[in-house]
């Protein structure tokens, strides 16, 4: 059987992990990705994290697991009449700066020359703006996201810690490969293809904040004004380290439960869950230190307390469920282990882990070969822009890792039925703090709105049987179901992929569970925190001193990004096969996906990588330095981040301080003497940032190509004037809330959509009418079922519950 993507042909003009992740997604989808490269190939053949010798007759391991199955052409200098008909006869191009071959061609002018095309760009702040040709890395991108300090992570006491893992790339390249097959999508319904401009910068803000600006605005108060770490989190007991979460109020009172503390659970507390925690955190800790990692998640997971052991390179392989999954492979090529697909599709062939390869081992194959022009197309546009115009989705999720993949679809033009019950609406209605004596306080949360718009809310409690026999009739009519509960929940109401064929042979059903349909921990409870626990990702986060601090961010919406691709590959064998899939995206596989550098540089290397606060492998010297700004807040707590990528970036930075003796010690000329002296240089730099402010530090260094940002409060996102300028928050307005920006996708059309928020995000209920209509319900029947409490608009009693009564 053929994969989804055969005969899609994807030109990579990309080097680094970003890119290189991109087009790894779509040649697993089983597209014919051609890297072309200049004579000295992506550095990224000679790159490990750990710095491990990579002998000349071999690439790095990395490389090897990201450009498994790929061709490779060596582009002679001048050679253009081989790249131009090489995306000539492609559909896609995926572009970026740091490619040689990249700087000889314009993405403009290609997409200009070559309208069928998508041609992907991935920059750090976009292709134009005020801030489209300034330097940047990772890790300054973190500290301009606000993804540096994220959701409170740290500890006031010290510097802001970034996210470990060079997550920022990852991310990027999930979603470089998502907006490339979204917009498939539309160039295989009428032939035009799309400049699809993405910013690192602002795939941060999506992945590793929590909508700040959205809440400041409505609520005019920030999430979190300290860092602190998350309680428990990751804590030590008497035999390593586990992880332990609590998302909701309920498991903060069974977690004191289960400690022996009863006399901690307050149910009338004006204090959130955090605070709670936090004010018993030393209790909590020491109670922790004397018992056994695997009584502790044994006892957590009979009261249903988010749990897991705390992964990193050297142990997550041997995991009892990632074993039974087969959630790790060899590498065909070198033997190493790398993670598997981050989904599984059922019925479709996936191409399977296949040997990188070697530099311009197909360019003889290549410039031999007949490469036949893709039409171009001749005619105007439609006046659609939108790649999910006619598709239906019941979208089933809640919280945050759902709704990233839902969410992008309705943006992008599908009509998206947001499914919940009065008894349980969406856990993100509940958690922004608004008092009950609120009038309509559930419909005023600014995660709600922020994850929500273009969507239409359907209340049905399908815990009754009438609320199920509703829901499988209005299931018949769609293309798409999305829901990431647990397992067992789906199965215990009749709704499993089976069930649904039933309705509705060619449906496609995307399930996101946490930890998968099977092994030992299929029915854990998951949150984001838990998942980045498990799989590594907390492990490089945080001090060498002290436990890993939770990144508390990116394991929701990386898992929505790679579930969104997942879902693409479905709708394209359908379109060839006319076939439904099952695609189970469990958030563990795509967080197992964008930590895999761990597990490759021990399996490859034996290197166990660290964290070691804001200090990385790709820049030297690499930290957060303190300035003298006072925040917001009236503290001296203000920074920047400083990242050193090059030694021609590091002779800049010494010309910028004024060449001071200490900078001029010839060692330092080199990333390793510069490693080497990380200490003495740090604690120049910190004396020389200390008297200046962030704006004078940032205005002195940028100018001169050194990668600098502030540290910003994830809030302050709308102050950057690059994202001003790119308009990726859209004014919305709302019929409770006051209206407020709202963050879009992180990307830049040539000849997309003008506004991606058409609808602000629906109330409770709202479509209950109209939606039941269309099924044929009369004006009696729908009254009665508001009356039986099977539909509302309020949150309370569900139809079950009011049955009993």
């Amino acid at each position: 059987m053929s994969s989804p993507l055969d005969g899609y042909t994807v030109i990579d003009l990309s080097y680094g992990i970003a890119g290189a992740y991109a087009t790894k997604i779509l040649a697993d989808g089983g597209a014919d990705v051609i890297k072309v490269e200049a004579a000295e190939g992506d550095p990224l053949r000679r790159w490990s994290a750990s710095g491990a010798d990579i002998g000349p007759d071999r690439d790095g391991a990395l490389f090897a697991f990201l450009a498994g199955g790929k061709r490779s052409v060596i582009l002679e200098s001048g050679d253009r009449e081989l790249l131009d008909r090489l995306v000539a006869a492609a559909d896609a191009v995926i572009w970026s700066p740091e490619s040689p071959v990249a700087q000889s061609l314009a993405p403009e002018d290609l997409f200009r020359r070559y309208p069928h095309l998508i041609v992907t760009t991935i920059t750090p702040f976009g292709l134009d703006g005020p801030w489209s040709d300034r330097a940047a890395t990772e890790f300054t991108l973190q500290a301009w996201s606000g993804g540096a300090i994220g959701i409170g992570r740290g500890v006031q006491d010290r510097a802001p810690v970034s996210i470990g893992g060079q997550v920022g790339e990852w991310l990027t390249g999930a979603y470089a490969a998502a907006m490339t097959l979204a917009f498939r999508e539309r160039a295989l319904r009428d032939g035009h293809g799309e400049l699809v401009d993405l910013s690192a910068l602002e795939a941060q803000i999506l992945g590793l904040t929590y909508y700040p600006v959205t809440y400041f605005e409505m609520l005019g108060r920030p999430w979190r004004t300290e860092r602190r770490p998350t309680v428990p989190g990751v804590a030590e007991a008497a035999d390593g380290l586990v992880a332990l979460g609590c998302g909701t109020a309920q498991q903060w009172w069974d977690l004191c439960a289960m400690s022996g503390h009863d006399e901690w659970i307050d149910e009338n507390s004006e204090l959130t869950i955090t605070e709670q925690a936090n004010l018993h955190a030393e209790e909590l800790y020491r109670w922790l230190r004397d018992q056994n990692v695997d009584d502790v998640r044994e006892l957590a997971s009979a009261f249903r307390i988010p749990n897991s052991p705390v992964g990193n390179g050297e142990n997550v392989t041997a995991m009892d469920h990632f074993v039974e999954r087969k959630a790790f492979v060899r590498n065909p090529q070198y033997g190493f282990t790398q993670p598997a697909a981050p989904y599984r599709l059922s019925g479709v062939t996936l191409r399977e882990a296949a040997p990188a390869p070697r530099l311009g081992e197909h360019s003889a194959q290549i410039r031999a070969a007949e490469l036949t022009p893709r039409d171009i197309p001749t005619d105007r546009p439609g006046t659609d822009r939108l790649p999910f115009s006619g598709l239906r989705v019941l979208d089933m999720t809640t919280f945050w890792a759902g709704p990233s993949c839902t969410h992008p679809l309705g943006m992008l033009g599908a009509e998206v039925i947001h499914l919940e019950s009065t008894p349980r609406p969406d856990g993100t209605r509940l958690i922004a703090g608004i008092p009950a004596t609120v009038e309509q306080w559930w419909e005023r949360s600014p995660i709600f709105s922020a994850l929500n718009t273009n969507k239409k809310s359907l209340t049905l409690d399908f815990q009754t049987e009438q609320g199920r026999d509703l829901l499988r009739r209005l299931i018949a009519t769609c293309d798409v179901v999305v829901e990431n509960f647990t397992p067992r929940v789906i199965e215990q109401i009749g709704l499993d992929f089976d069930s649904l064929r039933e309705l509705r042979e060619d449906i496609i059903m995307v399930r996101m569970p946490g930890f998968g349909l099977d092994g030992p921990w299929r029915d854990n409870p998951a949150f984001a925190y838990i998942i980045e626990d498990a799989s590594g990702l907390s492990w490089l986060t945080g001090y060498p001193d002290r436990a890993p601090f939770e990144p508390y961010s990116i394991g929701d919406p990386n898992a929505g990004v790679h579930a969104l691709s997942g879902l693409m590959l479905a709708l394209e064998h359908r379109r060839r096969t006319g076939q439904g899939t099952l695609v189970e995206a469990a958030m563990v596989d795509a967080a197992l996906n964008v930590a895999a550098e761990q597990v490759i540089e021990y399996s490859a290397y034996g290197a166990l990588l660290q964290r070691d606060g804001n200090r990385g492998p790709a820049a030297a010297p690499q930290n957060i330095y303190k300035c003298a700004d006072i925040d917001e807040f009236g503290r001296a707590d203000s920074w920047v981040a400083i990242a050193v990528g090059t030694d021609a970036q590091w002779a800049a930075l010494r010309a910028a301080l004024g060449q001071p003796g200490w900078a001029t010690d010839p060692e330092l000329d080199s990333a390793a003497g510069r490693r080497a002296q990380h200490d003495l240089i740090d604690r120049e730099l910190a004396a020389w940032c200390l008297p200046r402010s962030g704006d004078e530090i940032v205005e002195t260094l940028w100018p001169a190509g050194i990668p600098v940002a502030k540290v910003m409060q994830p809030h302050r996102q709308l102050e950057l004037e690059q994202v001003r300028f790119r308009r990726f928050f859209e004014h919305v307005g709302h019929p409770v809330n006051n209206a407020a920006p709202h963050s879009t996708l992180p990307v830049s059309l040539a000849d997309g959509p003008r506004s991606l928020h058409r609808q602000a995000a629906p109330l409770l209920g709202e479509h209950n009418h109209a939606l039941l209509a269309e099924l044929g319900l009369s004006e009696e029947e729908i009254a009665a079922l508001a009356d039986d409490g099977v539909i509302g608009t309020e949150p309370g009693v569900g139809g079950r519950r009011k049955a009993a009564r």
